[in-house]
């Protein structure tokens, strides 16, 4: 499907944030998913999912949440400096950003404003989950890569927010992802279980973080290509 992009400017507490939006060329309206970053920015590679899953019949949108920071983008190698803009960054903020999103893509006419979805990567997994459990009239589906801190044992995980959650939730890991314990997977696992949630959490073999981004050396091209097949379905099951 043809697409045509654009870069929209949302007013927000902290002044116009850019964000990345997709289209499909012609018709409509269509269901429309948030697409968030991971660490390192909002770069080529974000910008490119957000084509790819446009190109499948969504009006997609990705904020860039570094825009406080002047929009930096950073190199994969670079994590100290990444790690560094995610540990500024607010979860009051970002939800209420998160708001600002929503609302922008209820007000186009090419949206379908009852079917909005949401996938993140890294931090933009978190991101994404946080969102389901903040915004839970608006978001009909969420899909977390490699969420890091999803259910650490921390008071601000997300997790502790799940029973708000009341779309499907789809969460991708990696088995050999060193930044995100397997005993994290099973708690969010046998918490979303015990809450009664629809969900699925999916482990892939041999993959660690970041498996998902041909830009990275972690890219991991069977898991990868999985874990797209799972998306483009639960995105066409629940927002179609």
């Amino acid at each position: 499907m043809d697409i045509r992009t654009d870069t929209d400017s949302l007013p927000t507490a902290d002044g116009l944030m850019p964000a990345y939006v997709c289209r499909p060329a012609t018709g409509g309206p269509y269901p429309a998913v948030i697409v968030v970053m991971e660490a390192f920015g909002l770069n080529a590679h974000i910008k490119a999912v957000a084509e790819r899953v446009a190109r499948e019949g969504y009006v997609t949108i990705a904020p860039d949440f570094f825009y406080r920071f002047g929009s930096p983008i950073v190199a994969y190698e670079d994590v100290s400096r990444a790690m560094g803009y995610i540990q500024r960054l607010d979860d009051a903020a970002l939800m209420a950003e998160m708001g600002v999103v929503i609302q922008h893509l209820k007000s186009l006419a090419e949206v379908r404003g009852d079917r909005i979805g949401i996938m993140g990567f890294c931090v933009g997994g978190r991101i994404a989950f946080l969102t389901a459990c903040r915004h839970p009239a608006a978001v009909k589906v969420a899909i977390a890569f490699y969420g890091g801190g999803i259910a650490a044992d921390t008071p601000t995980a997300p997790l502790h927010d799940a029973a708000r959650i009341q779309c499907p939730v789809l969460c991708l890991f990696g088995e050999a992802d060193r930044m995100i314990p397997m005993d994290q997977v099973r708690r969010l696992e046998d918490t979303l279980r015990r809450l009664k949630k629809t969900f699925e959490v999916k482990v892939y073999a041999g993959a660690g973080h970041g498996f998902f981004c041909d830009d990275r050396p972690s890219f991991h091209p069977d898991a990868a290509a999985g874990a797209w097949n799972l998306t483009s379905l639960w995105l066409s099951k629940y927002l179609n």
